[in-house]
């Protein structure tokens, strides 16, 4: 049976992520609030909890999953030819909106689904996403939906479309808004938007000037 938190309320809150916690750790399924929508997470090192994550969602492979992080620091053991460009986007948009590709340490024992050797990366800017994060390390977190649903912008949307798939649920209330986070690659010589989302190409290029945009 599922557990849901009111992360409003102090004393639920503390439970919560004291439970939520737990659960990353033993493998299981969390819902969580982010600056964008809500979000179904797993140990980004346990790939029988990122495969279970998948399923959940209904989702294959080839549709690889982000990782949410609580400090930039953490990227310095996640990628590798990490550019000045794209620290100058960190720096800039983080914590925020803002999910960047890029190649990850070779040595990492993750599986997160066909990535070809990168990952997609992002610290948002949400205080409980934050808390967990802090305390388990970096998650496998893709949106709560079932696969061809809508991105659930509340609690209730998401548990009506994930269930008892998930061991513990993180109540915020209502998301900022719906709009996802945009994607650029900075795996290349030149950072590519591969996914305008809530920050504009016009912003991103007030930092990255030469940003291309992918057709």
């Amino acid at each position: 049976m599922a557990r849901r938190y009111d992360t409003n309320d102090a004393t639920d809150r503390a439970t919560g992520l004291r439970e939520a916690a737990s659960a990353v750790r033993r493998g299981e399924l969390v819902v969580l609030p982010t600056d964008t929508v809500y979000g179904i997470g797993a140990d980004a090192f346990s790939s029988e909890a990122v495969a279970d994550l998948l399923a959940a969602k209904g989702r294959g492979r080839n549709m690889p999953t982000p990782v949410l992080i609580g400090s930039p620091n953490t990227l310095h053991g996640l990628v590798t030819n990490f550019s000045e460009l794209a620290w100058e986007l960190v720096d800039a948009f983080w914590p925020g909106a803002l999910t960047l590709v890029a190649k990850h340490q070779p040595s990492l024992q993750w599986d997160l689904g066909d990535t070809r050797g990168t990952v997609a990366v992002r610290m948002p800017l949400h205080p409980v996403a934050i808390e967990l994060l802090t305390e388990v390390g970096p998650m496998a977190v893709s949106s709560a939906n079932l696969t061809g649903h809508p991105a659930p912008e509340n609690c209730d949307a998401a548990q009506d479309m994930l269930g008892d798939s998930v061991s513990v649920y993180l109540d915020g209330g209502p998301t900022p808004g719906n709009v996802p986070s945009s994607i650029v690659d900075v795996s290349r010589d030149v950072p590519v938007l591969l996914r305008a989302g809530a920050i504009s190409a016009d912003e991103l290029r007030k930092v990255v000037p030469d940003l291309e945009v992918a057709n």
